[in-house]
């Protein structure tokens, strides 16, 4: 990939809102296979590699807004990403990323403190290490909106799926019954 579409892209963010905007760029190249993210490439319709999710971390942690929470605009456009890719050529690096960011989003919502997004959206750190674990402190609107935004979604994440399940004590159902508890589908 080369340096100019990136900085391109992640030189105009300037705040949350437009690390979403960016956000949506690469929604629209899962999409369409085409523009900004998918140049100099050979890129797919509806399919999502490793490009791409690198540029979903660099967007989520560009220096102006790498020590704010990851905001719910964010994490909607990711929610968005996730449903636009049926192909997924990424090792999980996508899926890591975007469990990570919501989660984020929700303890940062709900006024629990989280780690900095360079650290937080890390593949090297483990989500457990920082995500919250009980319901304690965690607003049910918040995970109101999880499971709004799961609900009739073509594709789960189990790593989401499970820390949903954990934060709201739910831990000792088997995750197939997750989508009952929530009403979302798997």
């Amino acid at each position: 990939m080369s340096a100019e579409p990136i900085a391109a892209v992640t030189s105009k963010i300037s705040c949350r809102k437009t690390a979403a905007q960016a956000l949506a760029i690469v929604r629209d190249g899962v999409i369409t296979g085409e523009g900004p993210t998918t140049k100099g490439r050979i890129h797919f319709s509806r399919a999502l590699d490793a490009a791409d999710a690198a540029w979903c971390a660099r967007i989520l942690t560009a220096s102006a807004v790498e020590h704010q929470p990851v905001s719910r605009a964010e994490a909607e456009a990711l929610f968005e990403i996730n449903d636009a890719a049926s192909e997924r050529s990424d090792d999980g690096l996508f899926d890591d990323l975007f469990a990570k960011a919501v989660v984020h989003h929700a303890a940062s919502a709900s006024g629990l403190p989280v780690p900095s997004r360079t650290v937080a959206l890390s593949p090297e750190t483990a989500i457990e290490s920082w995500a919250p674990t009980r319901a304690v402190g965690v607003e049910p609107e918040v995970l109101e909106w999880i499971a709004s935004q799961m609900r009739g979604r073509r594709r789960s994440n189990h790593t989401l799926m499970r820390l949903v399940a954990t934060i709201v004590g739910a831990a000792t159902l088997p995750l197939t019954h997750i989508p009952n508890v929530f009403d979302i589908g798997m």
